[in-house]
C-alpha cells in the first residue's frame, strides 16, 4: 500500500516567486478534510518547512485561509533569482518536497 502525500489530498500544490528574493507554495485541498489535515499545525507548522528547505525556521511564514481550503507558504529563496547560482527562476519546482510528504495515519498521532 502506498503511502498518502498532501499532493494527494490537493487539486494543485503550486510554487512560484513572490518577488526576487522569496518563494511562495501554495496547498489548494480538495476539501475541508484534507484541509484539516494540512492546516494542523502539529503537522505542518514552520519548523517543518525550514527543515524540508534548509532554510531558517524564523523567517518562515505560514497562511491557512479555511475559507478557501487553502494553505500558502513564503520564505526568503536560499538564490536569488536570476542570480548564477538559480537553478529554478521562477521557483516552479519547489513545492515538489512538499508535495511529497507523507500524510501521518491517525495511529502515527498515539506514537
Amino acid at each position: 500500500m502506498s503511502e498518502t502525500t498532501l499532493a494527494d489530498l490537493a487539486h494543485e500544490v503550486r510554487s512560484k516567486n513572490a518577488g526576487p528574493f522569496w518563494v511562495t507554495m501554495e496547498l489548494f485541498l480538495r476539501d475541508a478534510d484534507g484541509y484539516r489535515i494540512a492546516a494542523d499545525e502539529s503537522f505542518l507548522n514552520e519548523r517543518v518547512i525550514a527543515e524540508l528547505y534548509r532554510v531558517e525556521e524564523s523567517t518562515v511564514q505560514m497562511f491557512r485561509i479555511p475559507s478557501l481550503n487553502v494553505v500558502k507558504i513564503s520564505f526568503p529563496r536560499p538564490i536569488s533569482q536570476g542570480s548564477l547560482r538559480d537553478r529554478d527562476m521562477h521557483a516552479g519546482q519547489h513545492h515538489v518536497p512538499l508535495a511529497r510528504m507523507a500524510i501521518r495515519r491517525p495511529a502515527d498521532h498515539d506514537r
